[in-house]
């Protein structure tokens, strides 16, 4: 089963990825199910910004907050590889949490932006299958 994307969304989060740069970025992914209807920039608090991401808390319960008012949830989370593909480092492996979420990541080492989805379980990041619609 593929999940679908919003091109909008895609670009969202490509130009957050890009601003952030040569930090990662990151934020939450928000919709119902396997569905996302929208993605939330959150601020990298993480001690080396250049080489791994940390969702601020009170960003992430922020989202929470707000999802649920609209009848919604966290339904995973994306950041970016400012130089490298958009393949799980080491340490996302290392510090994933949140199983069976999905992990969008952003590559920024090759001429277009490499966008890939990713669902957390058993301690493995699977590639999950996506299109992208207007």
């Amino acid at each position: 089963m593929s999940h679908v994307l919003s091109s909008d969304l895609i670009d969202q989060i490509v130009q957050h990825a890009r601003a952030a740069a040569p930090e990662e970025c990151c934020g939450i992914l928000i919709g119902r199910g396997d569905g996302v209807n929208a993605a939330v920039a959150a601020r990298n608090i993480a001690d080396r910004p250049t080489a791994r991401f940390l969702i601020d808390p009170k960003n992430h319960l922020d989202a929470l907050r707000d999802a649920r008012r609209r009848g919604l949830d966290v339904v995973g989370f994306y950041h970016s590889h400012p130089r490298s593909a958009a393949e799980p480092s080491p340490v996302d492996v290392a510090e994933a949490s949140y199983p069976n979420h999905l992990f969008l990541i952003v590559g920024l080492g090759t001429p277009r932006p490499d966008v890939r989805l990713y669902r957390f379980a058993d301690g493995n990041f699977l590639a999950v299958p996506f299109v992208t619609v207007a």
